[in-house]
């Protein structure tokens, strides 16, 4: 009896998803929507503020919060790196509120504490870190520099939109460029630790 020995059915190619390109790590569509919602959260923020709509901008900034939050992997982690971006940048605005040469728009003095708008667009920076900035992570020179060029672009712009009154241009565009220089690179260490984005490997790490 002759015997019929079926061929080996060739594999079907895989196709590579961007979620898996990373091991478990944001895909290219989910990076590309976090930078895009987070974008129109920071302007709805800035421009509701300077246009009396503070709660309307704070709703949508909360909006993509708890958005970027339901698609992490591990939301806990997530949320701990939020709060600790949010820890740094007010004591960043601190130091800043000394130097008396501006005035966000909410704020009665220039030493008043922040307003809420303000506030969550520290949080609203967090969410970025582990997905549309997560290029950054091990390049902490390039973040340094990235973060003193668009940190006081950011800054000013906002200030253009009337979220803000600056006194002293000069000394602001200095000190925002050194925060800035300090902060990226520390946040983007701290988004290391705190990755609440890429999943879990398979033989157990630390959740």
């Amino acid at each position: 009896m002759r015997l019929l020995h079926r061929a080996p059915k060739p594999h079907a190619p895989q196709v590579l998803q961007a979620s898996d390109a990373g091991g478990g790590e944001p895909g290219t569509v989910h990076r590309i929507a976090n930078f895009v919602l987070c974008q129109i959260a920071w302007f709805a923020a800035v421009v509701g503020a300077a246009r009396g709509y503070e709660a309307v901008g704070c709703a949508v900034v909360l909006a993509v919060m708890a958005w970027h939050l339901a698609l992490a992997a591990r939301p806990l982690r997530e949320a701990a790196l939020l709060l600790v971006v949010t820890f740094f940048g007010l004591l960043a605005e601190a130091a800043q509120a000394h130097l008396d040469a501006f005035r966000y728009v909410g704020a009665v003095a220039p030493g008043d504490q922040p307003p809420l708008w303000l506030v969550l667009l520290w949080p609203l920076l967090g969410c970025m870190l582990n997905v549309s900035l997560r290029w950054m992570r091990g390049r902490y020179l390039l973040a340094a520099v990235c973060g003193a060029i668009a940190g006081p672009l950011a800054f000013f712009g906002g200030a253009r939109l009337g979220a803000a009154q600056i006194h002293d241009a000069s000394i602001l565009w200095l000190a925002q460029a050194i925060g800035w220089a300090a902060l990226m690179p520390l946040f983007v260490a701290v988004a290391s630790r705190l990755d609440g984005m890429a999943r879990p490997s398979a033989s157990g790490g630390p959740s």
